[in-house]
């Protein structure tokens, strides 16, 4: 607790009696204590060994047990678990508990004891840390259960679900979310209203239990029934697990849309929340974005944009910006300078099908004007094993992307080449198109009456055709017109065709 809580509580029960003999010697003996407490507080930083000893000092120094013996207890425990000295820290623990049934109120003790619970949690980093946080966890449960606190309760059990899932004890936690969803049910088995809050993190802890062991099946059921609570008005930080554990479900299910839609909602949570969580949350969005063949940038909403250049997501920037540029080369080379990033078990499981993709794309623009190459060539020319050639090369036949053959014996690959018969078939359709022009044209065409061919031999024809020759073919040819040349004679075929 700060100095200014410590000096509000006193405020709070300061009393005004005109005894001034009686007044003397307590008030006398409170500025000792007083004093003794601020004093202890002062030694924290330089001194905190000897601090301890002096702020466990202070209760000694008062007749019955009160406000500032529990000060002084709180703040040597906090500083015993920061030194590591952890059975000291559990057995002023046990003391401290004793004080809060008649010493401090009800309301003073929870929020202290929730203060103090918080504190080692954060500061669990090794197995004796975390061995000592479950038995403070046990002996407050123990300390409250008379007293019929069931928000501490509640509490207390919810942080020793989450150490029982840190330390993937998925047995002890099973046991122990059973038992918490039933004091959050009604009679019926339905949520409890008045217990959202408690439900939807009890809901968090079993989601991510369920995602760590993989089991889709559970993990889905209980995200849709999480995300149908409206009671309760919870932490960001626990949205943003619900919402992360189901971008991971959706991921699972090659469901990038959905991915995408929960990571993003789980970084806004995350942000909201202060937790830096958010970073590698971040880092999830930009692989979905990569999975879905998206053209948008994920830092361009105003959201992310603050994180665009963060040294922490700099090589997912770098990766997504090659991805979207088709640059392979720039992309193998963020990956290879950026092993870290396989540090993280999700992005390693997912990162191959985006890597796959980068090659399939530069197969395919690579090989676009050959219809003959080897497999070693690709690989080469791309820096990847040639048996991944040929299987890109296979999916990509399967796939009918490319028409071909491959040849495992010398390595080759043969693309069917169909440029002759297409330019066959479209020199077809334009010689019968143009005749079908000419047919319109000489037949129903203004001026024009194509000659009967029964009355006039072939030879004449072909003269009346190209302007030679004269005779009945001219005449016949040229005689007949329509429109306004009706009734009168041209010279010739020429004329009929250019004048």
């Amino acid at each position: 607790m700060s100095d200014d809580d410590d000096f509000m509580q006193d405020s709070d029960q300061e009393g005004y009696d005109f005894e001034y003999e009686e007044d003397d010697d307590e008030e006398g003996g409170d500025v000792d204590i007083e004093n003794k407490y601020y004093n202890a507080k002062q030694m924290k930083a330089s001194d905190p060994e000897a601090a301890i000893e002096e702020f466990l000092g202070v209760p000694a120094l008062e007749k019955e047990k009160g406000d500032w013996g529990f000060k002084g207890l709180k703040q040597a425990i906090k500083l015993e678990f920061k030194l590591g000295l952890y059975d000291k820290a559990a057995e002023h623990y046990a003391e401290l508990l004793t004080y809060v049934k008649s010493a401090v109120t009800r309301n003073y003790s929870e929020k202290s004891i929730n203060n103090i619970l918080d504190y080692i949690e954060k500061g669990s980093e090794d197995d004796r840390a975390r061995h000592c946080m479950e038995e403070f966890y046990s002996k407050t449960l123990e300390s409250f259960q008379s007293t019929n606190n069931e928000r501490l309760w509640l509490k207390t059990n919810i942080k020793l679900a989450k150490l029982f899932l840190d330390r993937k004890d998925y047995g002890a936690i099973t046991k122990k979310l059973r038992e918490l969803h039933k004091a959050c049910e009604r009679e019926d088995g339905s949520d409890d209203p008045s217990k959202g809050t408690y439900s939807l993190e009890i809901y968090a802890l079993e989601i991510q239990m369920y995602a760590e062991t993989k089991n889709n099946k559970q993990l889905k059921r209980l995200y849709e029934r999480a995300l149908k609570v409206r009671s309760a008005v919870p932490h960001p930080k626990i949205m943003g697990i619900i919402r992360e554990c189901g971008g991971k479900m959706h991921m699972s299910e090659e469901n990038w849309k959905d991915a995408q839609s929960d990571f993003f909602e789980s970084f806004r949570n995350y942000d909201e929340a202060g937790s830096l969580q958010r970073i590698q949350v971040l880092k999830y969005l930009v692989l979905t974005t990569m999975l879905m063949k998206s053209d948008i940038n994920p830092f361009e909403s105003q959201e992310t944009k603050p994180y665009k250049n963060d040294p922490r997501i700099a090589a997912m920037t770098d990766l997504v910006d090659a991805y979207q540029r088709d640059d392979i080369h720039q992309y193998e080379s963020v990956l290879n300078n950026n092993k870290d990033l396989m540090s993280d078990p999700f992005i390693a499981e997912n990162i191959d099908e985006v890597t796959r993709n980068m090659r399939t794309k530069a197969v395919l623009k690579l090989i676009a004007p050959y219809t003959r190459f080897n497999l070693a060539f690709i690989g080469k020319a791309l820096k990847i094993p040639v048996s991944e050639v040929q299987d890109i090369l296979g999916f990509l036949i399967v796939d009918k992307k490319v028409k071909g053959k491959i040849n495992q014996q010398d390595g080759t690959v043969e693309i069917e080449d169909n440029s002759d018969a297409e330019r066959l078939r479209a020199m077809q359709e334009w010689t019968s198109a143009i005749g079908s022009l000419c047919r319109t044209v000489f037949s129903d065409g203004e001026g024009f009456k194509m000659p009967d061919v029964q009355q006039i031999g072939d030879d004449n024809v072909a003269l009346a055709a190209f302007g030679g020759g004269g005779g009945p073919a001219r005449g016949g040819f040229g005689g007949m017109q329509k429109g306004k040349n009706k009734g009168k004679k041209t010279s010739g075929t020429a004329g009929l065709l250019f004048n």
